[in-house]
Parts: C-alpha cells; sequence; structure tokens
C-alpha cells in the first residue's frame, strides 16, 4: 500500500504541476522525504518495531522515496539510545547498500496488485482534492479543521479494529509476551537542558545587536502584511539572531495565530464495534454502565485526558478522547487539553 501511496503521489503531482504549465521535465518529478512511522512503533515487545521500521523502509525505497528517515525501536518509550539509532541508521544504510533496489527506477512497475492499488489511491486522492477545493483550498479546509477530522476518524476506526483483535498488533493484541523484559531508556534531565537553553537565550540577547533585530522583525512583520517573500525575511532575522519566538510574535502581527478546532470525532468507534454481535454487546455494555452512573449520580462520569508537549503529536488523546465521548462520559475539549 505504501509504495502505491508514493507512486500515486508522483502521478498526481505530474497531473498537478502541468496543469499549472510546467515545461521543465525536472518540475514534473516530485522530490519527497519519508519517515517510517512512528504511530506503528509499540511500546511492547519493541524489538518487533525493528522488523516494523525495516518494512516500512524498504515500502518507501521501492516506492521510490528520495530521503529516508528510519526511526528507532525504542521511541514508543522515550527518545533513541545511542544503540537503538544506530540499527536505525544501519535498516537504511543496508538496503540502499546491501539490496541494490536503488539501481532500478520504480522497480514494482508492472505489477497488477501494484498498478491496481496505484490506480484505486489515485482516484480516492482525486476526491478528497476537490473536496478540499470545493471548501475553499486547504488553507480555509485547514481552518475548517477538515484535514484534521478526516485523519482522526481514520484513526479512531483504525485503534477501534485493533482493540476488537480485527487488526492484528504482534505483542500488543496477539502473540503477547507473557513477561516483558527491562529495555534501556535514554535518560534526559529536562531541568537541566531547560536551565541550559535560558542560559543560551540569555547570552544571544545579550551579545546581539538589538538595533538590527528589530529592523529584521519589523521587515518580517512588513512582509507579512504586504504578501512579501516570508521565507526571506525570516532567514534575514535568523541570520541577525532574533528567537524562533519573536520570529513567531512578528508574524502574528499580521496574521491571527492557528487555535486547532475544538472538536472530537464520534459515531467512527460505535460503528465499528457494530459491525459483529459479539463486539456490538461489548460496546453496549460500556455505555449501559455509563447510563448506570447517570441514573445513580445524577451526572456522566468524566475523565482528564491531557496532552503533554509542543510537538502537535495529540492523535492518541484523542483516539481515547473519542472512545470516552461514544461510551457516554462527559466531555469539554480545548486545544492544549482534553476534557471528557
Amino acid at each position: 500500500m505504501n509504495v502505491a501511496m508514493l507512486r500515486a503521489a508522483r502521478y498526481l503531482w505530474s497531473e498537478a504541476v502541468s496543469g499549472f504549465g510546467a515545461q521543465d521535465p525536472k518540475s514534473l518529478a516530485l522530490r519527497t522525504h519519508c519517515q517510517t512511522s512512528g504511530w506503528s512503533l509499540t511500546e511492547q515487545d519493541p524489538y518487533n518495531n525493528v522488523i516494523r521500521t525495516t518494512i516500512e523502509a524498504l515500502a518507501a525505497t521501492l516506492g521510490g522515496t528520495q530521503s529516508l528517515h528510519t526511526n528507532a525501536f525504542d521511541e514508543a518509550l522515550g527518545l533513541p539510545t545511542d544503540f537503538s539509532a544506530r540499527i536505525a541508521r544501519n535498516t537504511q544504510i543496508i538496503i540502499q547498500e546491501e539490496s541494490e533496489l536503488c539501481h532500478t527506477v520504480d522497480p514494482l512497475a508492472g505489477s497488477y496488485y501494484i498498478e491496481s492499488l496505484t490506480d484505486q489511491i489515485v482516484k480516492q486522492a482525486r476526491a478528497i482534492i476537490q473536496q478540499i477545493d470545493e471548501a475553499g483550498g486547504m488553507a480555509k479546509a485547514i481552518e475548517a479543521g477538515l484535514p484534521k477530522r478526516m485523519i482522526e476518524e481514520a484513526s479512531a476506526r483504525e485503534q477501534s479494529l485493533i482493540d476488537q483483535g480485527k487488526r492484528v498488533i504482534v505483542g500488543v493484541n496477539k502473540y503477547k509476551l507473557d513477561h516483558e523484559d527491562e529495555n534501556d531508556v535514554l535518560e534526559i534531565d529536562n531541568v537541566m537542558v531547560r536551565n541550559e537553553q535560558i542560559a543560551s537565550l540569555e547570552r544571544i540577547r545579550a551579545t546581539r545587536d538589538d538595533a538590527a533585530v528589530t529592523a529584521a522583525l519589523n521587515a518580517l512583520t512588513h512582509a507579512a502584511q504586504h504578501n512579501e517573500n516570508l521565507l526571506a525575511a525570516a532567514v534575514n532575522a535568523a541570520r541577525v539572531r532574533a528567537t524562533l519566538g519573536e520570529i513567531s510574535d512578528a508574524l502574528e502581527v499580521a496574521f491571527d495565530r492557528y487555535l486547532v478546532p475544538s472538536q472530537c470525532v464520534t459515531g467512527v468507534i460505535a460503528q465499528s464495534y457494530h459491525q459483529s454481535e459479539k463486539s456490538a454487546s461489548e460496546f453496549d455494555a460500556i455505555v449501559a454502565q455509563t447510563e448506570q452512573f447517570l441514573a445513580d449520580n445524577g451526572r456522566r462520569p468524566r475523565i482528564l485526558i491531557a496532552k503533554m508537549g509542543q510537538d502537535g503529536h495529540d492523535r492518541g488523546a484523542k483516539v481515547i478522547a473519542s472512545a470516552y465521548s461514544e461510551s457516554r462520559f462527559r466531555r469539554r475539549f480545548k486545544p492544549d487539553v482534553l476534557y471528557t
């Protein structure tokens, strides 16, 4: 599937760029970076992640990626250790240097299965592109939360299949270990890192040319207000040692700061569970317990789900929030914290 996705992306890119009147053949060639999945990494039996990452890296190579990042097997536990990072690095080096797959362009071309999948993805992608165009373009679609909602619906549906055992995850819902071994985890002193970063910022602010920084940030704001080149202005601001926060604030003078739409998908998990009588009865039993709690206590049960950090990787929190919401828990939503 991932091979077909990359092949379809190249086709769609060429089609779109041709529509803009591009003449240079190089412009029609999609250049893309791939990263193996973080979502597929599991905390349970984590050495299985080496195999998962290898398969995903192989798919990216067969699909014709120009650049590749292979995740470390222990990234479901924390930041990678030197040991796990070396395995991740060597995974793609071995594919590149020992498999000879990089010597052939589109090695799976002509396979009935791959060609069929590619065609299906192209057709489905065109339908999504049309939906986005009808919403006013990607910027408008993002503001309305359309892409995010589609991703969250797919995530909730996939997770419900895993929870029911219909989608096998080795070591998680099938072939589980009786005893999990302890794994080495990279330990980081977050307080020390924070203090070092603060000290670094203080040194920069004490030694930089404040007048040059102010002028560069004002130029960036002006560029944003007059539809000029933002990248060049942002690079100039960085060169005079403006911080990322200051650059962001300068842009916010011209643009509103994006806020994640306060929404949580509903109905997807219940629909998935009701595909079979057994799973439907299990789901309905949970809902019945929630309704009984309401009858006994005069309110619905509540749970706090907090997404820590600023990386934006909120898939897990959103899936859990959706599950509790469909179980009739009380729900409130904020961009940085989920209350249900």
